[in-house]
């Protein structure tokens, strides 16, 4: 028994760092990172977190697609989507720790789920943690706003024509 859980440890180690998120990460974060998550499924149209709860954790998506909206307008409006290899959900990371977006999947989605918080305490401890963490989420985010910003010139474009 004690073999099969240590063998299933091994293999969920293994398939965190095989994330494209984790790629080339040292083993003991990794090992600290598989310690803190635990796999996650959400079905079609299932809601991941909601604006405005406490961030306390992120995703790390496998296979699936989920949506990113804004409902402050009121109706839902789509702000980006969050494909196979992506990193969903970076306010767990900063104070006031509060969703900014509702998370919706728009398929089957299969996810590995951190628990935010034991990370922020890991990462406190231990610097080289939260730098390696912090550097990778920055990345996501450049490219997202990045993204965002390329969908508001072209909406202007064709609002101008």
């Amino acid at each position: 028994m004690a073999d099969q859980v240590s063998e299933n440890r091994e293999k969920f180690e293994k398939e965190v760092a095989a994330h494209p998120f984790l790629l080339g990460m040292n083993e003991q974060h990794v090992r600290l990172l598989a310690y803190c998550a635990m796999h996650s499924h959400f079905h079609t149209d299932g809601i991941v977190f909601r604006e405005g709860e406490a961030a306390n954790r992120f995703y790390l998506i496998v296979r699936g697609k989920v949506r990113l909206e804004s409902s402050t307008l009121g109706e839902p409006v789509p702000i980006d989507e969050i494909h196979d290899g992506d990193l969903l959900g970076w306010s767990w990371l900063f104070p006031p720790y509060a969703w900014h977006f509702t998370a919706r999947a728009l398929e089957e989605t299969d996810a590995i789920f951190f628990y935010g918080t034991i990370l922020r305490e890991y990462c406190e401890k231990d610097h080289s943690l939260g730098f390696e963490l912090f550097k990778r989420m920055s990345a996501v985010m450049l490219r997202r706003l990045q993204a965002a910003r390329q969908k508001l010139l072209t909406a202007r474009k064709v609002g101008h024509r």
